[in-house]
């Protein structure tokens, strides 16, 4: 793992520009440093040495030396790719997957991104016309960011490289803001820095003559098997799943670990890593918040060295500027903080760990996945008009039980999910902001999506959506920031293409079923792990904010923020301190809409100070 940058063009002292977009991503690659400059383009690179220990040094050529590579990512079909390119005369000098990519592409050009198995994010330079191939995998493990100005390309695993380059002048972008507050990240492709763009996955860009064309090669879509029986499902991912751990495991020369908690994605990894090593954190608030004595009796019975380690409050607390500065943009989720404490612990043992990301959005594992079979009567019985008549009024009902269904049942999947955290919508978020203008629906952005699967059932929309916005902004990218911050490298072998291409196939009904989500994913598991842990239900990565916010002391950190110059710039002040409050006093549990403020506002501060 590894992280890239560079940039096209001629600007004064351009060796130390690219030696400073390097260094501010020293963290993703601190065992050594590569560059390559002419007079088109500059490329810089850090290594974390995980393949071919003493010959993998970036960068890496070609035979005759035309391709420039520089890559970021694990390849875990490399020995069989290296084989067939053997066969077509290709030379090789190391033995790492890097070299492949560039033969590859030498040999069969971007119709080599399908042959590949694996998380990449990488760049090629063509010396001979002066052109940049950049591409990204396809779920978006890795990431890969890029501006052009005035006709040159910058680019870099990390935004941070970019606003380390002279030409790029930073500015904030208010749209991010936007859907930041809807969706608790910032929605790909847009940043909170206007002019930088994400690369979305399955994507690949060419940079010629100044211009930069973006091709999608690659979309997750699902075409269920219909004639599948529950045991022929199971058995496929069961197979599937075993032989991507086990290729997960083996594309490497150091040692491999195991995030673990409770749930059954993670579980499920660990069982195939009897005698190695497990890791896992917790808060001390009871057993909601601290999976350590669950994860432990599961390590003594998968026979693990288990690791772990109890974070603090004011750990966590201390912790939160130091992991917004290593996210790049705000991410409201927090447990994007504890998993920066699990990558902390892994660090200081191994290089390498495997996890559960992914499980959920290809096989249909989050709870709000049930909703389309909950309001199946409830809609079938009463017309659209009286249900929508229904939620206005409840709308103005207390917070009683009852009055959350008949909100929810009254609307279409494509106008009530956005994906996993809806925060704010259009109305609220035109009464938080100084500026009422920029606030647009969220349903609008997730348009574009659903019209692409019109024909899917409830169930594989929301799922569609999910690994589209949701997965892509908040999921791996914690997990790649996160682990990445502590130099670790984070593998998710649910987000395999071979798995996918097995997941893709199997029906709704035994993704959802008898009220459970992800069924037959766990009825895999089940023939691995205690029926316990199997069929436990879907908990997340549960984090005390909402116990802080009623502790005199947290609550003051926050409202300080609050009542701060950089809240006034943006927000309402007296809007979000009354949230505050009312959270503080027991009125409302706001803990999810104050801490997606406090976190924007603790962000901001880092990237803009003013």
């Amino acid at each position: 793992m590894c992280g890239l940058c560079g940039f096209t063009g001629h600007i004064a002292e351009k060796e130390k520009v690219i030696r400073r977009m390097t260094d501010v991503i020293t963290h993703r690659g601190p065992d050594s440093a590569g560059f390559y400059e002419d007079d088109r383009i500059s490329m810089g690179f850090r290594r974390l040495s995980i393949i071919d220990l003493e010959g993998g040094s970036q960068p890496i050529f070609n035979s005759d030396r035309s391709l420039v590579l520089m890559f970021n990512g694990e390849i875990y079909n490399y020995k069989e790719l290296r084989e067939e390119l053997i066969g077509l005369g290709c030379s090789f000098y190391t033995k790492t997957d890097s070299e492949v990519l560039v033969h590859a592409f030498e040999k069969w050009g971007e119709k080599m991104l399908m042959r590949l198995r694996g998380m990449f994010g990488f760049a090629i330079y063509n010396k001979k016309d002066g052109s940049v191939f950049i591409a990204r995998d396809f779920f978006g493990i890795k990431p890969m960011h890029y501006a052009v100005i005035d006709g040159e390309l910058i680019y870099g695993s990390e935004i941070k490289s970019i606003l380390e380059h002279p030409s790029y002048e930073k500015k904030f972008n208010y749209r991010a803001l936007d859907n930041y507050l809807s969706f608790q990240y910032v929605v790909p492709p847009e940043t909170f820095f206007e002019g930088i763009y994400c690369l979305l996955p399955g994507h690949y860009m060419w940079f010629r003559n100044g211009k930069a064309e973006i091709t999608r090669y690659f979309e997750p879509t699902f075409e269920p098997d219909m004639s599948l029986t529950e045991k022929q499902a199971v058995d496929k991912i069961e197979a599937a799943f075993e032989n991507s751990v086990n290729a997960h495991k083996l594309s490497s020369d150091v040692e491999v670990g195991c995030f673990l908690s409770s749930g059954v994605d993670s579980s499920y990894v660990a069982t195939y890593f009897s005698g190695q090593k497990t890791f896992t954190v917790g808060f001390d608030f009871g057993d909601h918040y601290n999976e350590i004595s669950w994860a432990e009796g599961l390590s003594k019975e998968i026979n693990v060295e288990h690791h772990t380690h109890l974070i603090g409050s004011e750990e966590f607390w201390e912790a939160v500027p130091k992991v917004q500065y290593q996210m790049d943009q705000p991410l409201a989720d927090p447990s994007c903080i504890a998993l920066y404490f699990v990558s902390k612990l892994a660090s200081e043992y191994v290089k390498v760990v495997l996890s559960g990301e992914g499980a959920d959005e290809l096989f249909g594992g989050y709870t709000v996945y049930n909703e389309p079979h909950v309001f199946k009567a409830y809609q079938k019985i009463l017309p659209e008009r009286v249900r929508y008549a229904l939620a206005r009024s409840a709308k103005k009902w207390p917070h009683v039980k009852g009055r959350g269904y008949v909100l929810r049942g009254a609307r279409k999947t494509e106008d009530k999910f956005i994906g996993n955290a809806f925060m704010y919508d259009q109305d609220e978020k035109r009464q938080l902001l100084k500026d009422p203008s920029v606030a647009t629906r969220p349903q609008e952005l997730c348009r574009k999506y659903y019209d692409r699967v019109k024909d899917y059932d409830e169930v594989t929309k929301m799922q569609y959506l999910d690994i589209n916005l949701w997965m892509v902004g908040d999921i791996l990218l914690k997990a790649d920031r996160m682990s990445m911050a502590n130099s670790l490298e984070l593998r998710v072998p649910f987000l395999d293409r071979e798995v996918f291409e097995v997941a893709r196939t199997i029906p709704t009904k035994y993704r959802i079923a008898h009220g459970t989500t992800k069924y037959a994913m766990r009825q895999a598991a089940l023939r691995h792990l205690p029926k316990a842990t199997a069929q436990k239900p879907k908990l997340g990565f549960p984090v005390p904010t909402r116990v802080w916010l009623r502790d005199e002391k947290y609550y003051n950190v926050v409202k300080d923020m609050f009542r701060s110059d950089i809240a006034e710039k943006f927000f309402n002040t007296d809007m979000i301190v009354s949230y505050l409050d009312d959270h503080f006093e027991g009125r409302e549990d706001n803990s999810r809409k104050v801490w997606t403020i406090y976190v924007f506002l603790v962000w901001y501060k880092i990237y803009f100070g003013d």
